[in-house]
């Protein structure tokens, strides 16, 4: 009987919170998609809300034979199947991808916004357990297809990032940075992680996930972590150490912050051509379905980017208080805009890729879909083209597309992006369970590329 009152109970919240939303008069964008994009996206005045428009694509699946649609004289085809919610890839020296099976780690139900929030991640498909491990997926025959898969390692916590130095795995747990030994093809690793560095993680762990990266010789490791809030509501105190990426001196054992402001940084990367740390991040929400884009930006040292007092160097956010209008000045301003709430979560430049022009210098960044905005954005894989000097221009070009259906439902939803050997490009999808493979078959295979820089 009382689990029926509970249940009838819950109910009702969810009818209210549904009335609530309905009453709040969800906002409507007054741009396109592609007016938020590029190196001069375009603002409108802030429409401040109580709570966020919500618009989630009803997550619905692949059928069998069904997949994404790629560029003009691009082929897709399922690389592997069957994983658990997907995220993060890496590729190992002798060719084998390693897959993070990863979600939020279980969330408070203390207040009637915790289990609001709990019924919209189910309602997008983001609220099954973690799997908390890392899979190995292995193409012993070079078609394109992976034909055997390994647990390579288990028993983490909402694992994201990964990093091989030398003969050492590291891997970003939600609350850790942890290592385990690792030697080229072992396709199981059954020794304790050892725990390098604690990484922030109090309640309600807002933004959860951990990308991470090695510089060139190995010594020194970047983390990514978001905001434990949408801008600081919780007390700036709960913020330490967060909206920002982390440098960890694996020789020194200290960690510092490399650069701070920065609402949700998802994925970071290495640009080929200059040598420069990027990364794209999440911003923040509430102001609207027009503001304020997503971004791809390099991640400079001691650089401060605004959050939570301002957003795009210099557009301020007078809901936060107290407010620190003279941090202004000193704000770094992105370099290219996404669009508004498409969430991007993944990054991979073009260095080694042979899917031929117009997608042969740039980089390639998963839009993982907005759940906060009218009309619907994001749900796709685009190519950001970069110039001579190592920075982005034009606007973002689509390289896979079909994520949702004709009836704005979620078939799957794209997270990372990683280049292969053979010149192709995996693309993980956590709602569908599957890692994409994108390849050109007219395109030469490429040259061996160069090593990441530092």
């Amino acid at each position: 009987m009382r689990k029926y009152i509970l249940l009838a109970i819950l109910s009702l919240i969810i009818a209210a919170g549904g009335v609530y939303l309905y009453l709040s008069r969800p906002d409507i964008a007054r741009l396109q998609e592609n007016a938020l994009e590029g190196r001069e996206p375009k603002f409108t005045e802030p429409r401040k809300q109580i709570i966020p428009t919500v618009a989630i694509a009803k997550p619905v699946g692949w059928a069998k034979d069904a997949a994404p649609v790629p560029a003009k004289g691009l082929k897709v085809n399922r690389f592997f199947a069957g994983l658990d919610h997907p995220r993060n890839l890496l590729l190992l020296p002798n060719g084998d991808v390693l897959v993070a099976e990863t979600n939020s780690p279980p969330r408070p139900k203390s207040s009637l916004t915790d289990i609001v929030m709990g019924w919209f991640m189910g309602q997008a498909g983001a609220d099954t357990p973690s799997a908390n491990r890392i899979a190995l997926l292995r193409d012993s025959n070079g078609d394109g297809v992976a034909d055997q898969h390994f647990v390579l390692l288990q028993g983490l916590n909402s694992p994201q990032g990964m990093a091989l130095v030398g003969d050492t795995l590291y891997v970003a747990n939600t609350d850790s940075l942890v290592a385990v030994p690792y030697k080229d093809g072992d396709t199981r690793i059954t020794a304790k992680p050892r725990k390098i560095a604690n990484l922030p993680a109090s309640a309600p762990n807002y933004h959860w996930g951990r990308d991470l990266v090695a510089n060139a010789d190995g010594t020194k490791l970047y983390v990514a972590v978001g905001s434990n809030s949408n801008i600081a509501e919780n007390g700036i105190e709960s913020e330490d150490n967060r909206a920002a990426v982390l440098e960890i001196d694996l020789k020194k054992g200290e960690a510092i912050v490399y650069a701070s402001g920065l609402r949700n940084p998802t994925a970071l990367a290495w640009n080929p051509w200059n040598g420069d740390l990027w990364g794209v991040v999440n911003e923040r929400d509430m102001l609207g379905s027009d503001l304020p884009p997503d971004y791809l930006t390099e991640i400079q040292f001691g650089a401060f980017y605004g959050w939570p007092w301002n957003y795009w160097g210099g557009y301020e956010d007078k809901r936060v208080e107290p407010g620190r209008p003279e941090l202004r000045e000193y704000t770094h301003r992105p370099d290219f805009g996404l669009g508004a709430h498409v969430a991007p979560v993944g990054l991979a430049f073009s260095n080694g890729a042979a899917l031929g022009a117009p997608f042969d210098h740039g980089a390639y960044i998963g839009l993982h879909g907005s759940w906060n905005r009218k009309p619907l954005a994001g749900y796709k894989v685009v190519y950001v083209a970069f110039d001579g000097t190592g920075h982005p221009t034009g606007k973002p070009v689509d390289l896979l597309t079909g994520f949702l259906n004709g009836k704005d439902e979620a078939q799957g939803r794209p997270v990372d992006a990683l280049v292969l050997k053979d010149g192709s490009l995996l693309i993980s999808d956590d709602l569908g369970g599957i890692v994409w493979r994108v390849s050109n078959p007219a395109a030469p295979k490429p040259e061996t590329p160069p090593a990441p820089a530092s």
